[in-house]
């Protein structure tokens, strides 16, 4: 039952993050818009480096660790640029018509797959003996982590005129495949133990392409945005210390 619980945190910690788009009352438009993107792109930036480029390094020993880095960092830039072509055709839920919270949506949930999978790699370990303590700490780091990177989907979907409760189940849905990875690697652990750092990689190269190619621009569509880039800052160090802290 432990273990049960312990994968299914980070989505609890997902869904918490999303229930902030019922504290909006009305939708935000102009320079606050540019300061949510702001805030979104400063976590997403800090969670690419502490969360999933620095592990993926770790992990990848030896003396050419960089090189799983660097392709599946390769490899989520070119997907995700994929991805703009083909979503660039669709309308986005609900009418919105920004393409911009989809890939949004699609890379924090490509960014929480290896974040589940090695939650199920820890308590792969506790099945093999290791302590629970430790796989225990691991998920309720990722799980307070997951916490904005909720609300960094719900919020910018809501503002954009979005119903609430549909932007909150868009937020929510993103941190399901964390304990579907979990469950995964729970079953197939040696497996995807090797390719845990090209995973890595992966989501971290998918969310700084969607920043530098989506969010910031559009931070600063309307002209400088000294609000906008203060926030990137805030949202920085915000996840940079909750990684940290927590990790």
């Amino acid at each position: 039952m432990q273990v049960v619980i312990g994968c299914l945190l980070p989505f609890i910690g997902t869904t918490g993050g999303a229930c902030a788009v019922f504290c909006l009352r009305r939708p935000l438009r102009g320079q606050m818009q540019g300061v949510l993107l702001g805030l979104s792109s400063g976590v997403m930036v800090a969670a690419s480096v502490w969360s999933l480029l620095l592990p993926a390094l770790e992990l990848g020993r030896g003396t050419f660790s960089w090189v799983p880095a660097c392709a599946g960092t390769l490899l989520g830039v070119g997907g995700l640029l994929w991805l703009d072509g083909f979503v660039g055709r669709l309308q986005c839920v609900s009418g919105c018509g920004a393409r911009q919270r989809l890939l949004l949506s699609l890379a924090v949930t490509l960014h929480n797959i290896p974040e589940g999978l090695a939650v199920g790699a820890a308590f792969a370990g506790v099945l093999r003996g290791e302590p629970m303590a430790a796989a225990m700490a691991l998920s309720l780091g990722v799980a307070l982590q997951n916490i904005p990177e909720g609300a960094i989907i719900a919020l910018p979907l809501a503002g954009a005129g979005m119903r609430r409760g549909r932007a909150f189940l868009c937020g929510t849905l993103s941190g399901a495949v964390e304990p579907a990875a979990a469950a995964v690697t729970l079953l197939l652990s040696a497996l995807v133990g090797r390719l845990l750092p090209y995973l890595l990689a992966f989501a971290a190269g998918a969310m700084l392409c969607v920043t530098a190619g989506e969010l910031l621009p559009e931070a600063q569509a309307e002209g400088k945005n000294n609000a906008a880039v203060l926030a990137f800052g805030v949202g920085f160090c915000l996840m940079m210390t909750m990684d940290v802290a927590l990790g």
